[in-house]
């Protein structure tokens, strides 16, 4: 079991990291591409898959890499009908440890390149369409990440969550913050990731919205989640949304049945 403040630390550096990756990456393309903003959005989100990805790897072992109050919220949720999962107050610190993170992440990346730390956004994001987008960003995201724990396939998770992350820039019409600690952590830098404050409660509706969604979806596809004997119940150690942490010899995936015809085989030989 790993300690909540390990896995809180773990969600704010994941988190600080991540955001930091969005908008320095997003600083770099227009400087380097400064008359071309489709250029500036395939340098955007070919740096924020990579970076996610790694990030997933590397902090997923100790607070199963959430990143992302909706995917906590919908972890949460979960562990509430099978006695597993984030408690509610392990879901509290790990959103404030993620919105605090964002905004840290922000102003560091603002710092990196010379600006200001903090430069309120003016990029308005407003509209139907845009709402529409992230609703749909956020379920496709909760889909993915949740149809891979329900199947025992978290191992795929780096690859999957990334890959489905930079596909959404280019197919929703808001570019897929898909993040509530994410968009208001784009609020401290006024670059080509920011988004002004006015704009973001809008996106952080349409992206509540598209979590629950994105769960109702899981649970069509796989069904309510079984609850554990109480004997196996621990609510206080960290979720494997994203990331399972099996222990040495305990693949992540792998069923009891399978693990035993593993043990038997090695026996034999």
């Amino acid at each position: 079991m790993i300690p909540l403040a390990r896995r809180v630390l773990a969600e704010f550096l994941g988190t600080a990291l991540l955001v930091s990756v969005v908008v320095g990456s997003g600083i770099m393309a227009q400087t380097l591409s400064p008359h071309d903003v489709g250029l500036q959005l395939l340098e955007n989100s070919t740096a924020t898959v990579f970076g996610l990805a790694v990030l997933i790897v590397t902090l997923g072992p100790v607070s199963g890499a959430h990143f992302n109050p909706v995917v906590s919220a919908a972890d949460w949720w979960q562990g509430r009908q099978t006695g597993t999962g984030l408690s509610a107050g392990d879901l509290g610190a790990y959103a404030a440890a993620q919105i605090l993170g964002a905004i840290g992440g922000s102003i560091l990346a603002n710092a990196m390149f010379d600006k200001p730390a903090i430069t309120w956004a003016t990029t308005g994001r407003s509209a139907a369409h845009l709402w529409l987008g992230e609703a749909v960003a956020t379920a496709g995201l909760v889909l993915v990440i949740f149809c891979l724990t329900r199947s025992g396939r978290t191992a795929l998770a780096p690859a999957a969550v990334a890959g489905y992350i930079g596909a959404a820039y280019w197919f929703t019409s808001s570019t897929s913050f898909a993040n509530p600690a994410v968009t208001v952590g784009r609020v401290f830098s006024d670059t080509f990731a920011g988004i002004a404050v006015a704009s973001v409660p809008g996106f952080v509706l349409a992206q509540l919205a598209g979590g629950v969604i994105g769960l109702l979806l899981v649970h069509g596809l796989f069904g309510r989640p079984a609850a554990r004997p109480p004997s196996r119940r621990n609510r206080s150690s960290h979720t494997p949304a994203i990331a399972d942490p099996s222990p040495p010899g305990h693949p992540a995936g792998a069923s009891s049945h399978e693990l035993d015809n593993r043990r038997k085989g090695s026996t034999r030989e």
